[in-house]
């Protein structure tokens, strides 16, 4: 029998090998980063080295890091109260806190009138599709493209940006809001002066600890080319997939995108029936966003695109990542491919 391959690292990546040594060792740091004392410092040193390593990663040197318990926490930081607008194609992290009013065309580019009121994801989870980000731009999701795509934030022009540790081989519930220096917001938690008094609470010395070397991990990466190699797999697969004549979407192909990323429509079976089916045959996908799978509904980023509600969920997004193989790749294209053909056997 097959080993299993894992096809998901959009939604969660695993966790590196010095991201664990890391937070193992701040793990007999017992300090509190707030004391005064030797211990709370030593715990303060600790944050402080992954606050500049995210910075560093990130192209963020002179902003402001505020760590967070993940991007879902740095979006309401970011976004509630202030009204800004966003596209249908945006994580709901986001979008439950603008307007949902800006165009997307079937490439799931956006079309933003006012940057300064408005809110772009740099890449979507879904498609990988990347955008352009505006000027002056209000906030920007950058949880799909760090650690994926080379990027700068002091170079991209907006004023704060999201980020996730567990989506580049880091701990899940740590992430961080990136502030250009100057822009301010009104703290959601309240109570304490940490994070510059911007994120009251007792940090996450050991998530933040291993954020920190997954962002030094990941930069590394990038500088030697391993996602070069990844979307030489993703084409790989998508040739291999289109080389059988199925009558299949490529979502965004048109479009600049994340080097790993692949959203494929197969008319006449629906995207939950193929994550299920997959799973069966040894391959982890999903049929969306993690934060939405498990619902039973048409994709809303692709709704946002033109797909219609029965085409948006015939969907699926294999996501690969470096320690996948051509192997795992091909191995799912022929069984994919195997299966669909059953579905089109009752049309014909």
């Amino acid at each position: 029998m097959s080993k299993r391959a894992y096809l998901d690292w959009n939604a969660t990546t695993p966790l590196r090998p010095e991201v664990r040594v890391a937070m193992a060792q701040a793990m007999d740091v017992v300090g509190n980063p707030s004391s005064v004392h030797a211990e709370g410092r030593a715990a303060k040193g600790l944050i402080e080295r992954a606050r500049a390593q995210v910075a560093a990663a990130l192209g963020a040197e002179g902003a402001d890091i505020v760590f967070t318990s993940g991007a879902t926490e740095a979006a309401a930081m970011a976004c509630a109260g202030r009204g800004l607008h966003c596209a249908g194609i945006e994580h709901d992290a986001v979008a439950a806190w603008c307007l949902g009013d800006l165009s997307v065309d079937q490439q799931g580019r956006v079309s933003v009138a006012d940057p300064a009121r408005s809110a772009v994801q740099l890449a979507n989870s879904e498609t990988g599709v990347l955008q352009a980000v505006p000027e002056g731009l209000a906030v920007s999701d950058l949880t799909q493209a760090f650690g994926k795509v080379p990027l700068a934030f002091n170079w991209l022009g907006c004023q704060m940006g999201l980020v996730s540790a567990h989506k580049l081989g880091g701990p899940k519930g740590i992430g961080a809001l990136v502030l250009r220096r100057g822009v301010d917001f009104d703290p959601v938690l309240k109570g304490g002066g940490q994070e510059m008094g911007r994120r009251a609470g007792t940090e996450n010395l050991i998530g933040i600890a291993g954020f920190g070397a997954a962002a030094e991990a990941a930069a590394r990466d990038l500088t030697d080319g391993v996602w070069e190699r990844v979307a030489e797999l993703r084409n790989t697969l998508n040739q291999a997939l289109s080389f059988e004549g199925f009558n299949t979407i490529s979502v965004g192909n048109s479009a600049a995108r994340l080097p790993n990323t692949l959203c494929l429509i197969a008319p006449h079976w629906k995207g939950e029936t193929q994550v299920m089916v997959m799973d069966l045959a040894g391959f982890a996908i999903s049929a969306g966003s993690a934060c939405s799978s498990g619902k039973v509904r048409a994709s809303k980023t692709l709704q946002a695109m033109g797909y219609d509600e029965t085409l948006a969920g015939q969907a699926i997004r294999i996501s690969l990542g470096p320690t996948n193989t051509e192997d795992e790749v091909l191995r799912f294209a022929e069984a994919w491919g195997r299966e669909y053909k059953r579905i089109l056997a009752r049309f014909t």
